[in-house]
């Protein structure tokens, strides 16, 4: 691995900063400390900082030379609402929260990054470090996005990168295309008349119903979408009844759509629509259909991807950096995908070796309790995030 020797030399203090956000997790919409952290770290640097955007956000600004060329790159801050089972001295100091995704990691990888970029400037142009709050289901990016981001700070193109646990440490995937899907969520609640449980016939049982619908969805995906087309429909909770001999008079179904396209979205929505009006109505009922889009699929565009994946290259060799399975996971970073080229990666997290004494029993797999972030990565991620800023500067626009 090339690493750049002055973030080798700094890995330490950063991997202590990491370990420090580790144990004060934040919320989304409420790292309050985090953005403090960042920022002054930041002003000592000698880097300007502009605070606020998305509620806690924090854009650092790194320029130099006369190109009107600018980049950014950005890391997420905000932890999860899960109680951390690890006892490490830099477990999470607050109940029910704990940073089980590795956003801590993120910052520390982008702050060091910062550090040797505000310290040797080897590029002509502007490089805009993003600290964005609330990537775990706030859509911090959107209202980054919102607050006029792109508007304040002008940027040719922008980068993500995300810890990918079970991937042995030194490795990269890159790849254009859809490599995170949409994250959606629906509500169906379903009106019957409820009675007693041994005079059914008395009655009209929305749970019938549900059960009907939990089977017709996955005929969407199996005989509505084209079969190349990827798509999930999970129904991850069904309510209804509050005794054994009685019949409810309605039942609610809740669960989650994934896709890696728009279109298929729509389809899924549409046929979902369909398929929960004209089924209550053939056995009597009337049906709710509540549906809500949260995160678009994350889509690299093609030309980025290929520049981030040579930028991998120069640094672990062409064999290191793999092609990214998309997965059905959702990120907020495709807000800023839809808004601006740029490719979305991921960076290998290791099996978990790294933890210390005390960590849970579980897995060190992202929100799992047992989870910690891999502070050998930060050299790693630090040297990728200057090398990309460098290289793209300099390149042909």
């Amino acid at each position: 691995m090339k690493l750049i020797d002055s973030i080798v030399a700094q890995a330490a203090g950063i991997a202590a900063l990491r370990r420090d956000l580790h144990a004060h997790p934040e919320l989304c919409f409420a790292e309050v400390r985090t953005a403090e952290v960042v920022a002054q770290k930041l002003t000592e640097w000698g880097i300007p900082v502009h605070r606020g955007l998305g509620t806690t956000g924090v854009v650092g600004i790194v320029k130099n030379g006369t190109s009107k060329r600018a980049i950014g790159l950005r890391a997420d801050m905000d932890a999860l609402p899960m109680q951390e089972v690890n006892s490490f001295s830099h477990a999470s100091q607050h109940a029910g929260k704990m940073h089980a995704c590795g956003h801590d990691g993120h910052t520390a990888m982008l702050l060091a990054a910062a550090q040797h970029l505000a310290t040797h400037r080897d590029f002509d142009g502007t490089v805009y470090l993003i600290f964005q709050p609330a990537e775990e289901g706030g859509g911090g990016a959107r209202e980054m996005i919102r607050d006029g981001l792109f508007e304040q700070f002008p940027m040719d193109a922008v980068f993500g990168m995300h810890n990918w646990p079970g991937s042995e440490l030194g490795k990269f995937a890159a790849s254009p295309g859809p490599v995170m899907a949409s994250s959606n969520e629906f509500k169906i609640t379903i009106h019957g008349k409820g009675g007693h449980a041994a005079l059914p016939h008395n009655a009209i049982d929305p749970v019938p119903v549900a059960c009907q619908l939990v089977h017709a969805f996955q005929t969407i995906i199996s005989r509505n979408k084209k079969p190349i087309d990827a798509g999930v429909i999970s129904v991850t909770m069904i309510h209804a009844g509050v005794a054994t001999n009685v019949i409810p008079d309605h039942c609610e179904l809740q669960g989650t759509v994934r896709t890696f396209s728009l279109e298929v979205l729509d389809l899924i929505e549409q046929r979902m629509r369909q398929i929960v009006a004209h089924t209550c109505a053939a056995f009597d009922m009337t049906g709710e259909f509540e549906f809500a889009r949260n995160y678009p699929p994350t889509i690299n565009s093609a030309k980025e991807a290929e520049f981030a994946r040579q930028v991998m290259a120069s640094i672990v060799g062409e064999e290191n950096v793999q092609v990214q399975e998309p997965t059905m996971g959702a990120e907020d970073f495709s807000f800023m995908l839809m808004a601006k080229p740029g490719c979305y990666s991921f960076i290998a997290n290791g099996d978990g070796a790294h933890r210390d004494l005390g960590h849970g029993g579980g897995p060190c797999m992202l929100h799992n309790a047992s989870y910690d972030f891999n502070d050998a990565l930060i050299p790693l991620g630090a040297t990728y995030w200057v090398r990309l800023a460098e290289a793209w500067l300099k390149a042909e626009a």
